[in-house]
């Protein structure tokens, strides 16, 4: 490999993961491996396999399926969690165990209560046994950002000579600033006698907003590997973004001198589908993939844009995927042209009868909206999985009345287990009456987060995606609704949250 590129190491499907709210099921996790593996994505972070027998399916299946990136499985320091890697990542092309243990002095006294000698000790028998496992070994640092230089060279030296491969500096609380950290990645380089044996990554987080910017400063320290997600997506603020990594790396090629392997045109679209499955919606005004990211409102702006582009545009929409899920079918389209279409999209289907199924829904839709974009498949399938998973509460009608100077009051009848149950309530708008009265039936006792609508597609017909936050004892869930109807689309993301709140796998968090 070409020491000026740099691997691009996504973690959407672990650390991603962890966003209050964004657990993605197998299925959910294999679409989106497939979006990565189609964009080029040299390591894809598939989850943390010891967490859950899901989790450990979910990594097993991607493994097993992917073919052109890296798989990776997440691990701390115990023989447990090296062996389920290991034994998940068995069948994978190209695997990698990622194990960790925190350096910083706060975490060796408080959460490890270990002497740094034991960490030292700890961390090279974990790498050994997973080199025993697997060839491609990467070791981590928690919480890199707040540990003693010297003692990072000490345990980095030492696991690099026990065979890892791959040298992780996590900014794990989001702690560091650019000048800083990257000079922190230069003196590392340099005072550790191996350091030419392995390959430094840096995994970053934006608590204070500058994730990517310390990703660049570590590459242009020595680094060659940044650990990132689709839209910034992860635990507390999130990661470093990749699109705005791969573009920065890109545009600025002329002082940066780096390059990666992305093919850039995919990341629209898997930034839609990870926003689509999450419930996470993209702000706006977000680089790269929000709404607003080529859009030119000032007169001056627009003045300039179409006397020559590049007054105002440092890059094309073409270049990142923003105009290319063009309107592929209609009403009049049959199974094979939308089997072709879904299989272009990466999504596969294990019967006949899912995918006869699904297209049912499909024809339900073409009848209500003319013209079906990639964005309404995705909606369609991910609704579609949605309830067959979780069976237990499903929308059967829904009446709301509302008008002018009246209170609006919505009937609505929900299958439980199999039985119609009906209930009506009176709200302050046809969202929330609809909610009062689903709550009735449901009894979830849960708080209502967040509450939000999107236009999957542009016109008048588009499918509405509604995201319902829940939060009950804790816990936080995702529902998620779409209905060319948005009162209906809020109903089917409340009844998905419910199904949620009931599904509920314990399962350790990695930083624990």
């Amino acid at each position: 490999m070409s020491n000026n590129r740099v691997i691009i190491f996504d973690t959407t499907l672990r650390d991603g993961e962890q966003s209050p709210g964004a657990s993605m099921t197998r299925d959910e996790k294999l679409r989106i491996a497939k979006a990565l593996e189609k964009m080029r994505v040299d390591v894809i972070e598939a989850g943390f396999a010891v967490a859950s027998p899901g989790d450990f399916a979910a990594v097993k299946l991607i493994a097993d399926t992917i073919k052109d990136s890296t798989i990776c499985s997440l691990s701390r320091a115990l023989d447990l969690d090296i062996d389920r890697a290991g034994e998940a990542l068995a069948n994978a092309n190209s695997g990698r165990i990622h194990t960790f243990i925190a350096t910083s002095p706060i975490h060796m006294k408080y959460k490890l209560q270990m002497q740094p000698d034991q960490v030292i000790e700890q961390a090279v028998y974990a790498v050994k046994r997973a080199r025993n496992l697997i060839d491609d070994v990467e070791f981590s640092l928690e919480d890199a950002s707040r540990s003693e230089l010297d003692f990072m060279c000490r345990i980095i030296e030492q696991v690099i000579d026990a065979g890892a491969r791959t040298i992780n500096i996590p900014d794990t609380v989001g702690y560091a600033v650019p000048d800083e950290f990257g000079r922190t990645l230069a003196q590392l380089i340099a005072r550790i006698p191996n350091a030419d044996k392995a390959v430094f990554s840096v995994h970053c987080h934006n608590d204070l907003g500058l994730a990517v910017a310390n990703s660049l400063a570590a590459v242009t320290h020595g680094a060659r590997q940044i650990e990132c997600t689709i839209n910034g997506l992860g635990e507390r603020a999130g990661n470093a973004s990749l699109e705005e990594v791969v573009m920065a790396l890109r545009t600025r090629k002329d002082i940066l001198g780096l390059e990666t392997n992305i093919d850039a045109t995919q990341i629209v679209p898997c930034s839609r589908l990870v926003s689509g499955v999450t419930g996470f919606p993209v702000q706006p005004n977000k680089a790269i993939v929000g709404a607003n990211a080529f859009a030119h409102e000032s007169g001056i702006h627009q003045d300039g844009v179409l006397k020559h582009r590049e007054t105002y545009e440092i890059m094309t929409a073409q270049d990142v995927g923003w105009n290319t899920n063009k309107m592929v079918l209609g009403k009049h389209s049959g199974r094979a042209a939308f089997r072709a279409r879904l299989d272009e999209l990466g999504i596969s289907f294990e019967t006949d009868a899912e995918l006869n199924t699904t297209f049912a829904r499909f024809k339900d839709l073409a009848d209500k909206k003319h013209e079906i974009y990639d964005e309404d498949l995705q909606a369609l399938v991910s609704g579609a999985r949605s309830e067959a998973i979780n069976e237990k509460y499903h929308l059967s009608s829904l009446k709301v009345t509302s008008q002018t100077g009246e209170t609006p009051v919505a009937e609505v009848v929900v299958m439980v287990d199999g039985v119609e149950i009906s209930a009506s309530s009176a709200g302050s708008g046809p969202v929330d009456a609809t909610y009062k009265a689903i709550e009735s039936i449901v009894h979830t006792e849960a708080s209502l987060e967040l509450y939000s609508v999107n236009a999957i597609t542009s016109g008048t017909d588009s499918q509405g995606e509604v995201t319902v936050r829940l939060e009950k004892g804790g816990r936080i869930v995702n529902g998620l609704g779409a209905d060319t109807d948005i009162v209906i689309a809020s109903a089917k993301a409340y009844l998905n949250a419910a199904n949620l709140l009931l599904s509920h796998v314990e399962k350790p968090h990695p930083q624990v």
